[in-house]
């Protein structure tokens, strides 16, 4: 583990360390996903922690706590977050029992889920002293993934904190979490970099057409890395060219090209589609797919308003069984089936 932060974090870090002597106890770090800021709370837990910490306030990297923490086993350090974030899924979802022998493997999926457990664990470590008395640092995200039961231990622990506890919370959607667990941290925004800022670092990254999947993923530099790295652009551009130009024959053909594709991608591509076509029609912006601009402008003209926020809106009724479809091919030509609905003239007898 490193202790750099990304290059457009850089004001954002000055702010929070001017502020390092008198911290809160808690700060919700708050901003579009795919920006990084859970590598900068968990960059900031390391130089809180860190023995001796550099002029600008990162950590050294080379102290008994950073080593510490580079292994994830400082003493003064918790990190919250769903099982189905850990390397193996969760604890007891590896086949491997509480004594270290091996167990049958478990069916059950590793949750999305922070769970109440998770809270009332950080009890016994909140009231020991800290290590060398100094701070204690849990970072926590994203906070929304709190079911009720846990975002409720957690409230009280915020409204009773332990001396020299600093709770990082990161979250993507401020509006999922209780307003009084709002109302009890010190809310500090990350925003999204520059396009040019963020387009050179994705080229530093190697990716080709950096522009191309940075506006695809709204100016989200690390989703636009992580889906470059996944290796979709046949499969995008696929579904895309049917959308621009859509077709009962081409349909079809589509469908069946991308039943491989996990139908939540597949929901989300259609649903920055959707977006754009509601965009350029009621103010003449495009976001996510500016290649299409044409097609954009040609279909908006031929569709509807309110029938645009219809599709829209089953659109992001269809992720509740996105998960798991019964059929992906039969998921893929209903979404498909129901986006042709959408332009006049067009049917399956085409």
């Amino acid at each position: 583990m490193n202790n750099l932060i990304y290059p457009w974090q850089q004001t954002a870090w000055q702010q929070l360390q001017q502020q390092r002597d008198r911290m809160p106890h808690a700060i919700l770090l708050h901003g579009a996903q795919g920006i990084g800021k859970t590598v900068f709370a968990e960059r900031l837990a390391q130089a809180i922690l860190c023995d001796t910490p550099d002029a600008d306030g990162h950590a050294c990297g080379q102290c008994a706590s950073c080593g510490w923490f580079a292994r994830y086993g400082h003493p003064d350090y918790r990190r919250v977050r769903p099982e189905i974030l850990e390397p193996d899924g969760g604890a007891g979802e590896d086949g491997e029992s509480d004594d270290g022998k091996k167990t049958a493997k478990t069916t059950k999926a590793p949750s999305k889920e922070i769970k109440i457990g998770q809270i009332r664990a950080l009890a016994d470590f909140m009231n020991i002293s800290t290590h060398r008395h100094g701070k204690r640092v849990i970072v926590l995200y994203p906070a929304e993934a709190l079911n009720e039961m846990a975002a409720n231990a957690l409230l009280k622990t915020l409204e009773e904190p332990a001396p020299d506890t600093l709770f990082l919370l990161v979250t993507n959607s401020m509006d999922r979490l209780l307003p009084t667990i709002l109302s009890r941290c010190r809310k500090f925004a990350l925003n999204m970099p520059s396009t040019a800022q963020a387009v050179a670092w994705l080229q530093e990254q190697g990716v080709n057409d950096a522009a191309v999947w940075l506006a695809q993923e709204g100016g989200a530099p690390l989703a636009a890395s992580f889906q470059a790295q996944a290796g979709n652009r046949e499969e995008i551009d696929a579904l895309l060219a049917l959308l621009a130009k859509p077709g009962a024959e081409a349909l079809l053909k589509t469908a069946d090209r991308l039943q491989k594709v996990p139908a939540t991608h597949l929901v989300t591509w259609l649903q920055r589609w959707l977006f754009d076509l509601v965009a350029v029609k009621l103010a003449g912006k495009i976001r996510y797919y500016p290649a299409y601009r044409t097609a954009l402008a040609a279909l908006a003209e031929r569709i509807e308003t309110h029938t645009l926020l219809r599709l829209l809106k089953a659109t992001s009724q269809r992720r509740a069984i996105a998960e798991h479809p019964l059929s992906a091919k039969l998921f893929v030509e209903d979404m498909l089936l129901d986006y042709l609905t959408l332009i006049p003239g067009k049917n399956l007898h085409e």
